[in-house]
């Protein structure tokens, strides 16, 4: 069973920057694409960001130009960089790893989800 363990988050001023870190314990981390949704209080679950296994990213428009996701395959980890926060960014954010090697937005093509970091942003 792979357990993926995301940390990282916190409370922040609006303007500030957090990195997010998720741990996947998968043998063949490098094969699967992985991503980042997150969750705001009344709110359905949304994608943020997913990157490929060849490092190709895509970002949901709202965070493109203030969030970058990567991944250290050495280390079976992926981060979230997150700039210029906004009240609006405040939410529980999971990390999910895929079933396959292919980008997506949708979370039915992820197979593992961690239990999410809160990231709370003050304005």
């Amino acid at each position: 069973q792979v357990r993926v363990v995301e940390s990282g988050g916190g409370l922040v001023q609006t303007g500030g920057s957090l990195r997010l870190s998720c741990a996947s314990s998968g043998r063949f981390f490098s094969a699967y694409a992985m991503a980042w949704f997150r969750q705001a209080p009344g709110k359905e679950r949304e994608f943020v960001a997913a990157i490929g296994t060849s490092g190709g990213t895509y970002l949901t428009d709202s965070v493109q130009g203030r969030f970058t996701i990567s991944r250290d395959n050495a280390k079976n980890t992926v981060y979230l960089q997150m700039n210029s926060l906004k009240p609006e960014d405040t939410a529980v954010y999971y990390c999910a790893q895929s079933r396959t090697n292919e980008i997506s937005a949708y979370a039915a093509s992820y197979a593992y989800w961690g239990q999410g970091t809160q990231v709370t942003v003050s304005s």
